[in-house]
């Protein structure tokens, strides 16, 4: 057989096996870096395919990371894994498909890695939805597993349609927090320094400053502590917020505008004013790699596929912190027969139906297909590293 139908043929055999994974993920939903049956689950499996598996790595106990390496030179590829859910929702970002389809499409790979040569990756990367020590892909890059790594490839299960990666933009999660003084709000208000109406000044001067902001920025947020009764003065409050922009550095002028606000608001109040991040790792902005993009489109429409090449709403994904060291590509796929949004209801049920389960074996085709072009052809390897430094290069220009 040749090298394709090697893929084709175990990437198809090997469904079922990785459909009962992405299933088990599903009905067991687990939050950022709280994933360890999903860990369990998929780190077992990567031992079965023979890849070497060590867990608990980059300081994310549920992260994983699989290596198999050939007896011939070639170059290092990684496939990344997801596999964590949203809290109260469950699947509702198709990370259950995520992981279970970078794991079949690495062991599908490793079919041929023998005669073509090269060395194969799995990290299992928890938390991309956030949390305290969230979005471990940040943290994979900052301890330098990346460092040797010539590619890395995922896709991410998306609507009703193909896409190719996302220039996804820059997300900086912060906690704002305001102390002041209790005091009974009616006998001896002048006793009393109001956190919350610090609080809502932020609000209000982020809604000020939104009509000076570029097109492509976002700040939104929410209170998540407002005070204990209405008869007492809150002493203390705080928000979370998110600060987006389509570059880190364009993001973190805005962040530097907002610690100003907090500034300003402690000083009209008289409150204690903190802003601080809410999570471990910033979230890079993604820079595509059109080249490297191109090549997956063939893939998928040699097995019968098509792309849509519209403009889709952006949002954020761990996933750019890798883009900003390597090449990376992070396509959507389809998972519905109709459209369904992203973080909802619709999407946890399209991500156990048979067209969001039969997408592992097409994804995972389409990557480890990818995979092996990238091997194959050196040169083509070359331009696409070449493109992409080219693009970090260009990206605040």
């Amino acid at each position: 057989m040749s090298i394709r139908e090697k893929i084709l043929q175990y990437a198809e055999s090997r469904y079922p096996v990785y459909r009962e994974i992405a299933l088990q993920i599903h009905a067991k939903p687990e939050t950022s870096n709280h994933e360890e049956f999903a860990c369990a689950l998929l780190s077992e499996q990567a031992r079965k395919e023979g890849f070497e598996v060590t867990v608990d790595v980059a300081g994310h106990p549920t992260g994983f990371t699989g290596v198999y390496r050939s007896g011939k030179p070639g170059p290092v590829l990684a496939f990344l894994a997801e596999y964590d859910a949203l809290p109260g929702l469950g699947h509702g970002c198709g990370h259950n498909l995520f992981g279970a389809t970078s794991l079949l499409a690495a062991a599908s790979l490793k079919q041929v890695i023998e005669e073509i040569g090269g060395e194969i990756r799995v990290y299992g990367t928890p938390g991309e939805e956030g949390g305290e020590n969230g979005s471990a892909k940040g943290s994979f890059v900052r301890e330098g597993f990346f460092r040797d790594v010539d590619a890395a490839l995922c896709v991410h299960p998306g609507s009703d349609h193909h896409e190719l990666t996302h220039a996804e933009i820059a997300c900086a999660p912060i906690r704002i927090e305001f102390r002041g003084k209790a005091a009974h709000v009616s006998s001896a208000p002048q006793d009393g320094i109001n956190a919350l109406d610090a609080l809502v000044l932020v609000f209000n001067a982020i809604g000020l400053l939104r009509q000076q902001l570029p097109g492509d920025v976002r700040i939104h947020g929410i209170v998540t502590k407002g005070g204990d009764a209405p008869n007492i003065i809150p002493d203390l409050t705080e928000g979370r917020f998110y600060v987006r922009a389509s570059t880190v550095g364009r993001m973190m002028k805005v962040y530097h505008r907002l610690e100003e606000i907090v500034k300003g608001a402690a000083l009209q109040t008289g409150c204690e004013g903190l802003l601080e991040p809410a999570q471990r790792n910033l979230i890079d902005n993604v820079v595509p790699t059109p080249s490297f993009d191109e090549v997956y489109r063939k893939n998928l429409l040699s097995l019968g596929e098509t792309v849509d090449d519209r403009n889709f709403p952006l949002g954020s994904s761990d996933v750019g912190n890798v883009s900003q060291v390597i090449p990376v590509i992070q396509p959507m796929i389809r998972i519905s027969d109709k459209p369904v949004a992203g973080h909802s209801i619709e999407k946890v049920e399209a991500s156990r139906s048979e067209t969001g389960l039969r997408s592992i074996a097409l994804g995972a085709k389409a990557l480890a297909l990818t995979a092996a072009d990238l091997i194959t052809d050196p040169e083509l390897l070359r331009k696409i590293r070449e493109d992409h430094k080219l693009a970090v290069a260009a990206q605040d220009e």
